[in-house]
């Protein structure tokens, strides 16, 4: 008698339902990490901003532009659009770095904002629902971002 050499096709489709199922789980979480991760790192591209942004304020200087905070683009690469409101250096609480989201559909021109109060403190708000596992931390979602008339480059 000859020995069994290879696969049957029965063992083969198993190994295709298995590769299924762990498909079916692994690729919707896979694709949540993506999408907070672009959320994160657009939290994090506008958070650089904030020294540059607190320099320009304590020098006296009104800021309408991004080069004023140290930023020479409009767009990066987790924010499809970056602005910093127009506004006085009155300090008033208006005063906000913003970026609009790129990349993962779920996040997608979900806008998060950095608002500067009067005494120098920053908050961070999204329009980013509170429940969404794809919120940064440190940031209040589930409402509308502090935003201001945004002025680019």
């Amino acid at each position: 008698m000859n020995a069994q050499k290879g696969f049957t096709l029965i063992e083969l489709m198993i190994v295709v339902a298995i590769i299924g199922i762990l498909a079916a789980i692994a690729i919707p979480a896979y694709q949540n990490y993506v999408a907070r991760s672009q959320a994160t790192a657009g939290y994090s591209e506008i958070s650089n901003m904030r020294t540059g942004y607190d320099t320009e304020l304590n020098d006296g200087t009104a800021i309408t532009s991004l080069s004023q905070v140290g930023f020479t683009a409009t767009s990066s690469g987790a924010c499809s659009a970056i602005g910093v409101t127009n506004f006085g250096n009155d300090g008033a609480a208006t005063n906000a770095i913003t970026c609009t989201l790129k990349g993962n559909p779920k996040i997608a021109g979900k806008i998060i904002s950095l608002s500067r109060s009067a005494t120098g403190a920053w908050t961070c708000s999204t329009d980013i629902a509170t429940t969404d596992e794809f919120l940064p931390k440190g940031c209040t979602g589930g409402g509308t971002p502090a935003v201001g008339a945004i002025t680019t480059l």
